[in-house]
């Protein structure tokens, strides 16, 4: 199944890429989808990452469809 995989800030200029789309087997889950992502770009382990899936937060439980769209961005912290 092909799904979109964003990038966002500090993971797009990491990667060099804001947008690409990558092919995962049926019944992944998006745990395993990000593993993946992160196997492909090695550059995203030197970041404090979080994960969406169709714009809600990720818990890595999520059962992934074809056409859904992953988001990866770093983590953020405010005041």
């Amino acid at each position: 199944m092909k799904v979109q995989v964003l990038f966002f800030g500090a993971t797009a200029e990491a990667v060099g890429e804001r947008e690409i789309e990558m092919d995962f087997a049926a019944a992944t889950k998006s745990g395993e989808a990000f593993a993946e992502i992160k196997r492909k770009f090695p550059q995203l382990n030197n970041h404090s990452l979080l994960f969406a899936v169709n714009q809600s937060y990720a818990d890595g439980g999520e059962l992934i469809k074809n056409g859904d769209e992953l988001a990866v961005f770093t983590a953020v912290s405010g005041g």
